[in-house]
């Protein structure tokens, strides 16, 4: 006779069940942006598509303002995760800003939600919305952070002096937007041979 093993069920916590379904839910609000416009992104959508109620959007998010903030967050947490990755930080003020710039690209052109993300922005924008707000404080993170790699990169002698810090990082986030929004007008584009160029481009402008 032979006894079988019992494994202990392992309950998730409340705060791991709320983490989960708001993962969910925000993927689901990303998937029917990219593929039917804002418009389609109503909290009973994003309940059907995620297998949740209508009713647990409005709980988590409470508002479409309260929808795409939380869109944001979690972009710029994915985000920064993919730059621990890449341990920029152990690299000099050039070669991480231009590593940023490659991961940036790299993960452009599979990411849905970066592309939802910049759906939403174009909308705020083309709409004059209150919600171009969010959008703005999240590009100016980024043009702060690519600002100190350059003064950084500057006091290490890798980046050439005299070279204006912040118009320098505006530029890397502009051409930065300025691909992400042209991936919205030509879907197929081929990023592989623009960001071998950018990168290209950037050390020899940079470089001391």
């Amino acid at each position: 006779m032979t006894s079988t093993l019992k494994v202990p069920l392992v309950r998730r916590s409340q705060s791991d069940r709320r983490q989960q379904s708001e993962s969910e839910l925000l993927r689901a609000a990303a998937e029917l942006i990219v593929e039917r416009g804002m418009a389609a992104a109503t909290f009973e959508n994003i309940g059907a598509r995620a297998g949740y109620s209508r009713g647990l959007v409005t709980q988590r998010f409470g508002s479409k303002q309260g929808l795409i903030e939380a869109l944001i967050a979690r972009l710029q947490s994915r985000l920064q995760q993919l730059l621990d990755a890449g341990q920029l930080e152990t690299l000099d003020g050039l070669e991480a800003i231009l590593g940023f710039v490659d991961i940036y690209l790299r993960n452009l052109a599979d990411d849905g939600e970066m592309r939802a993300y910049f759906v939403l922005m174009a909308g705020a924008v083309a709409e004059v919305s209150a919600l171009r707000g969010p959008f703005a404080a999240a590009h100016k993170e980024v043009e702060t952070r690519l600002e100190a790699l350059f003064l950084r990169g500057q006091a290490e002698g890798v980046i050439r002096q005299g070279l204006n810090a912040d118009a320098a990082a505006l530029m890397v986030g502009a051409l930065l937007l300025g691909l992400s929004t042209q991936m919205l007008v030509d879907p197929g584009l081929d990023l592989e041979p623009i960001r071998e160029t950018s990168l290209m481009t950037l050390r020899v402008s940079f470089s001391a």
